[in-house]
Order: structure tokens, then C-alpha cells, then sequence
């Protein structure tokens, strides 16, 4: 089950959501009474109804379901939420958003992004297993610092226990596609083991996984991304460390360390479809050149928290994270090259030149704020807080040991302050607030590679054929800063207990992915202090919202519409990389939701529905105004959501179906390519065709654990992933097959 809420919070660390109840079932914020359920993606502990934002929230039991689905935290997020984006079900999350742009995902409130080179794996850094529930708080705003122009997703892991002595839980699953076939074999093994006594208390834990090879619905393996990388044929570990001590009753200390890594085997390679023959492409036994894709990351998290320091809410948290993405090799093509833009005729002949890619970066970071309300006039609730973040990041090419993106220091210090009115007994609420980014990078001069692009010759095409260099251009480095005054603002009006609306406005903070740009420079006299494709990504997000959750109903309505002069874009070229444009961007959508508990005892049904329009300014020279639509690479397709969960005693069930629904892309572009019928590439070959996926999950608990069995894609839908559908109508690489019906079973014990 999702609940949509406009919540309180602390930051980090869910202080008082225990991982484990007494009786040893998970905790869930329907069944935990008198808990307090901490949302640390807010930063306040005001009331739930005390906020113009919508925020929801995934429960414990809600992920558990969602993992034995489909694997991952971003696949639960993106099932569960209408304006989220169909995933990839790769390793790279590019191009997946929330309401069209790009949400922040954090782990205990610390970014997973790397804000200079976004490598788009922040969706896989921890294991979902360790994740105690999934705050989403919608729409551009800067309640957590850089990025979140799309939104927050920020997963909150398990908490301390409660209870003297040892508890915990284990997991094991199997996983098996649906001819069950030895290759499509896969299994997870995980461990959490707690231990309280007095005010020391520690968490300790560990995961395994291995995926087997994927399947579209007609048995056929799903096609690789060399490059970008894979969750199938892969292996995953992740190491999970919690220590807590209690200063005083109101006081406490936590240090919280995680190490995910995720490797692909490298036992496949790719096999080219055809889009006009509706073939998807494949994958054969094989072995790419160079190291397999992986992901690997590293993070320690040490928070100070006191909920009575001076009459008021005190939180700190400073924090280390360390990230390594490695990019796959590209085998050579049908001509026996390798990637163009690796070749340099200095290192050998073109097309013989093999190269991959690896992002390394590290994050030093900082977070304190002090909550309380006004003495003497208790109705006003005033925040302060300060933020701070340092990144280091490059992105180098491991095979030849040359550098592609330049080192590069990001860092950003940002003064914030909130305020919240209560008025009329709190009918009506005003709440507002400012946050002064301040952010400075440092780049040193640097060479851009050679980059070679490869131009077929042809019978009408006999001069400036074949490989053509185009890069290798000298930049001189420089040390910009931009500085933005940040504004939020809103009003909640509650008539009724359970009844209420909101109009609020946002602005969210982003650097864009300023790798992509400086790594594309191709003409000389470039300086970066000057070049303007690095300033920020300013956006705003004005809502309108109304609730109603009252008896049976759960109910929730939001129109929003928001806007950035100049926000990024990714372009994708022909070789599959994707290349930053700094346009202007509006986006406009409308999102609803409906639960209702039947008289059926334990029996609830859901609806969720979701409608987005995203124009961009597509002329040659731009002029400020919007006039074709976003792509599939920047905007999600319109979405219908349907789901009857089941929740009585030992069992519980649950049925749920996605309906995305075709969508037409439509601008200047496509209106050239209609008038010129035998255009090569026209728009039209970018739309989306539309499909409906049903998943199913039932669970018994027993005397010795809960046994489930979890089915994704039930009726075996054969479909192309959205992604796939809407970009690149050429390139027979990229036309992959989303998973035919895939079967896991699983057991848990918790004591």
C-alpha cells in the first residue's frame, strides 16, 4: 500500500520507526499505534497536515511486496507511482523521471547523485532489503540542497531496535523465468541481525544476489547494454552497519555505514534487432571486451539529534560517500570498429581503438537544523538550517588510462530558514521559506579527446567519407560561482479534519550534468568561466492540491505546472551517448489517486491516474518559447494505475495493473517531417505504441517465517520498454524487449 501524505520530518535517521516489533512482524504505519513514523525528506516535525507539499509514502510491507516483483527500489517506486516513468530495467536510470524531470534520490537524506557527472546509477546504492519505507515528496524544490527538480526520493533505512536483546530477519528467494530456464535462474540471500541493550544498540547485516539472464514474453533473452550496464547476468553484495547510543531521553547518536557493489558477469553480448520487423534485440553467450559494468558505492553517515534542545528539535549529520560507476565496452559494429568517439589516430588505427569509461567521485557533506516554535506565540514555528556539500568527480577512460571528463570540484554551502503559521485553530496554515544557494566549481584546463565520428561513403557520397576527427580541443579551466535566493511558499486550508487543500510554490536548485558539456567541447577558445551551458538549472513548481481522507476514503488531486529558462535536456546521439542542451523547458501535469477499504474486510482497492505535458524551445537559435513536445528520453507517457490489495491475518495478496497509454510527439520537428513524407528519421517513428503489465503477489506467514510467491507480468505480456519505443528509431541496439512473466519465490523469518 502507498499513503499520500503532506508529512513531518527529521532529517537522516527514522529515530523512533523501530525495524521490528515485538512479535517480530514488520512495522507498518497502519498497524503501528502510537508510533511515531518519522518523514525525513521535510526536514520539520510539524503535523502531517501541516505542509503544501504532497508527499508519499511506501510502507515496509508495501516495498517487501514491490521487491519480490521486481527486484529493485526505483521498479517499486515506479510501479506504485503514476508520474514516474516505466524504468528501463537496466542499470542506468537515464531518462527516468519524475513528473518529466530528474528526482533526487538519497539514502537517510544523503544524495546518491554525483551533481558534475550524473552517471544515472543513484537508483541502485543500497539493497532494498535494508530500506525501512520510501519518502517522495513531489515536484522541483530545494528541501534537500542540489537537485530534486523532479522530486525526492529519499530511502530511509531500517531503524533501531526497541526491544532488550537480539532480533532480526532473513530472506531468501528464488527467481526463475517463465520457462524456467537454467540461465534465467536467480536467487538473494540477506541477514539482519539487531542487538539493543540499555542505551547501545546495533544493526548488522548483509545481502547476496545473483540474476540470471532476462526474457522478453516469447522466451527470447533481452538484448544487453553494454555501455550503460545491466542488472541481468550480474551479481550484487551489500554490507549494512547501524550503531546507536542514547545521550540522554531525548538525545542520541547514530553511525550508519552501507557498502553496495553490483558487477555484471560478462557472459553475454548483444545481438541487433529490427525495429521494422518488430524484433527485439537479443543476446547470445559471448564475451565483451573489457570489465563488465559495475556499480559501486560507499557511504558513512554519523548524526547527532536531540528532540528537546532548548524546548526545540535539534538534528545534525555529517557524512562520507564514495561512488565508482564503471561503463561497459561497446564490441565493434557490422564495419569491425569500435565506438567512435574513443578513437584517436595517436593510440592506433581508427576503429581499432577500444576504450570504457569509469565515474569516480567522492562526497564530503554536512547537514544541521534547529526547529521550535516562537515562545509566547506558539502558533509560529520557525526552522533554521545550514547545508553543505563538497564533490569531487572525473570520469576517465580506464583502457587507455586518458581522462574524458576533467576532475572537477563542486561545492555548496546554503543558509536556509521556514517558517509555518497556524491561523483559526489551524483551519488555515501559511507556511514559507528561503534557502540561499551558494555554489562554487573549480575545473582545471584540460584536452577534450580527439573524438572521431565515422561518415559512410555512398554513391551519391564520395568526398568527406569515412572516419573524420572532429575533437581534441585545448579548454581553459576557471573557477565559476552562481549564487540563487531560492523561494517557497504556500497555503493550507483544512475545513474539516481529513479535508483539506493547498496552492503552494517551489523552486528547485540543479547544476547540469556539467560532464557531458566540458567532455563535448569541440571548438577552441572555450573558457569555462565564461561558458554559460554550466549555469544552473533553476526550476519552479506551483501546485494546487486537495485531500480527503476520511472513513474509507483516501483521496488526493494535484494539478501542477512548472518551468526552467534554461533546462537540460538529453540529446542521444547516434552512438548511444547521451549529450546535454540548455533549453527553455515547461512541464504541466495532473495526478490522481483514490483508495478505498471495502466492507470486505482487509480488502482495499486503489486508482491512480496521471497526465503530463512537457514542450520545449526546439529552434535552431532559441527564442524563449516553448513549441515541441519532450521526448520519451525526458518525459514519462500518461499512465493508468489499478490495484485490489488483500490484508487478513496470515495472509496477504495483492493484483496490480499498469496501463500506459500511447502517446504522439508533437513540435516543429514533426511538423517538418509531415510535410516531407520520405524524411529518413521521422518523429513519428519515436511514439509510443502503449501497453498494459499486471503483477500478482500472495503471502502466508507460518510458524516459521512468511512463504510468498510474487509474478511480474502475469498474463506474459510481450511489449518494447518505453524507452526503447521513443528514441533512437535507427538503431537496432537499443529496441529492447521489457521481462516476460517471471516467477520468485520467497521465505522470511523475523525473531
Amino acid at each position: 500500500m502507498i499513503r499520500k501524505i503532506a508529512a513531518a520530518a527529521l532529517l537522516g535517521t527514522a529515530l523512533s520507526s523501530p525495524a521490528f516489533a515485538q512479535d517480530g512482524a514488520p512495522v507498518d504505519e497502519d498497524t503501528a499505534a502510537g508510533e511515531t513514523i518519522v518523514v525525513t525528506a521535510a526536514r520539520t516535525i510539524l503535523p502531517p497536515n501541516a505542509l503544501p507539499l504532497t508527499i508519499d509514502i511506501i510502507g515496509k510491507d508495501a516495498l517487501d511486496q514491490q521487491l519480490a516483483i521486481s527486484g529493485s527500489v526505483t521498479d517499486a517506486v515506479a510501479n506504485l507511482t503514476p508520474s514516474f516513468s516505466p524504468t528501463r530495467q537496466k542499470l542506468s536510470g537515464s531518462g527516468e523521471t519524475l513528473r518529466g524531470r530528474s528526482p533526487l534520490y538519497a539514502i537517510n537524506g544523503i544524495p546518491q547523485s554525483t551533481p558534475m557527472r550524473d552517471g544515472s546509477r543513484d537508483g541502485f546504492t543500497i539493497d532494498g532489503f535494508f530500506v525501512d519505507r520510501v519518502e517522495l515528496i513531489f515536484g522541483s524544490n530545494a528541501l534537500q540542497g542540489i537537485g530534486g527538480t523532479g522530486g525526492i526520493v529519499n530511502q530511509v533505512t531500517v531503524g533501531a531496535p526497541t526491544e532488550e536483546g537480539l532480533s532480526g530477519r532473513f530472506l531468501l528467494q528464488g527467481t526463475a523465468d517463465n520457462d524456467f530456464s537454467k540461465a534465467g535462474m536467480g536467487g538473494k540471500a540477506g541477514g539482519l541481525v539487531q542487538y539493543k541493550a540499555g542505551r547501545f544498540d546495533a544493526s548488522v547485516g548483509a545481502t547476496y544476489e545473483i540474476r540470471g539472464v532476462f526474457s522478453d514474453a516469447k522466451g527470447r533473452p533481452i538484448g544487453l547494454n553494454l555501455t550503460q550496464g545491466e542488472t541481468q547476468d550480474s551479481k550484487a553484495t551489500n554490507f549494512f552497519a547501524r550503531i546507536g547510543y542514547e545521550l540522554s531521553p531525548s538525545a542520541r547518536l547514530d553511525l550508519i555505514a552501507s557498502r553496495f557493489e553490483l558487477k555484471g558477469d560478462g557472459d553475454y553480448v548483444a545481438i541487433a534487432g529490427n525495429r521494422a520487423l518488430g524484433l527485439p534485440t537479443s543476446a547470445v553467450r559471448g564475451t565483451p571486451p573489457g570489465v563488465p559494468a559495475a556499480n559501486r558505492t560507499e557511504s558513512v553517515a554519523l548524526s547527532l539529534t536531540d528532540t528537546d534542545l532548548g524546548g526545540g528539535n535539534f538534528v545534525s549529520q555529517i557524512f562520507f560517500n564514495r561512488s565508482r560507476d564503471t561503463f561497459g565496452g561497446e564490441s565493434r559494429d557490422a564495419q569491425g570498429r569500435y565506438i567512435a568517439t574513443f578513437q584517436d589516430p595517436v593510440l592506433g588505427p581508427i576503429g581499432d581503438v577500444f576504450d570504457q569509461s569509469q565515474n569516480r567521485s567522492r562526497k564530503l557533506g554536512a547537514k544541521f537544523s534547529y526547529e521550535r516554535a516562537v515562545p509566547g506565540f506558539e502558533d509560529l514555528t520557525l526552522t533554521i538550517g545550514f547545508d553543505a556539500l563538497v564533490d569531487k568527480t572525473e570520469q576517465a577512460l580506464i583502457a587507455t588510462n586518458r581522462v574524458w571528463v576533467p576532475p572537477s570540484d563542486f561545492q555548496s554551502l546554503a543558509p536556509f530558514g521556514q517558517a509555518n503559521l497556524k491561523l483559526f485553530d489551524g483551519v488555515v496554515r501559511l507556511a514559507g521559506g528561503l534557502r540561499w544557494e551558494n555554489v562554487k566549481i573549480k575545473i582545471d584546463d584540460f584536452h577534450t579527446l580527439a573524438s572521431t565520428t565515422f561518415v559512410a561513403c555512398s554513391a551519391t557520397v564520395t568526398t568527406n567519407c569515412g572516419p573524420l576527427t572532429y575533437g581534441g580541443v585545448d579548454v581553459a579551466g576557471g573557477k565559476p560561482k552562481f549564487k540563487d535566493l531560492l523561494i517557497n511558499g504556500g497555503v493550507i486550508v483544512e475545513p474539516w479534519a481529513g479535508i483539506r487543500a493547498y496552492a503552494s510554490y517551489a523552486e528547485g536548485f540543479t547544476v547540469p550534468d556539467i560532464g557531458r558539456i566540458t567532455r563535448g567541447v569541440n571548438r577552441t577558445g572555450v573558457d569555462i568561466d565564461n561558458f554559460l551551458d554550466i549555469s544552473p538549472v533553476v526550476s519552479n513548481n506551483r501546485e494546487i492540491g486537495f485531500e480527503a481522507k476520511r472513513g474509507p476514503v483516501d483521496a488526493s488531486a494535484a494539478y501542477f505546472w512548472s518551468s526552467s529558462d534554461k533546462g537540460q535536456l538529453l540529446i542521444t546521439r547516434p552512438d548511444r551517448i547521451f549529450d546535454v542542451q540548455r533549453l527553455r523547458v515547461e512541464i504541466q501535469g495532473l495526478e490522481v489517486n483514490l483508495g478505498v477499504q471495502t466492507p470486505i474486510d482487509g480488502l482495499k482497492l486503489n486508482v491512480g491516474y496521471a497526465h503530463l505535458i512537457g514542450r520545449f524551445d526546439s529552434d535552431a537559435v532559441p527564442d524563449g518559447k516553448v513549441d515541441s513536445d519532450l521526448d520519451g528520453v525526458n518525459i514519462s507517457p500518461d499512465r493508468l494505475n489499478l490495484a485490489a490489495s488483500y490484508n487478513s491475518g496470515p495472509l496477504s495478496a495483492r493484483i496490480q495493473t499498469q496501463v500506459y497509454l500511447k502517446r504522439r510527439f508533437d513540435g516543429k520537428a514533426r511538423a517538418a517531417d509531415d510535410a516531407n513524407p520520405n524524411h529518413p528519421l521521422k518523429l513519428a517513428d519515436n511514439d509510443f505504441g502503449g501497453y498494459t503489465l499486471t503483477d500478482a503477489y500472495v503471502r502466508y506467514q507460518t510458524g516459521v517465517g512468511g512463504i510468498s510467491l510474487s509474478v511480474q507480468n502475469l498474463f506474459n505480456k510481450q511489449y518494447i520498454d518505453y524507452s526503447s519505443d521513443t528514441r533512437l528509431p535507427s538503431d537496432q541496439l537499443s529496441y529492447f524487449a521489457g521481462r516476460g512473466r517471471t516467477f520468485t519465490l520467497g521465505w522470511d523469518y523475523r525473531f
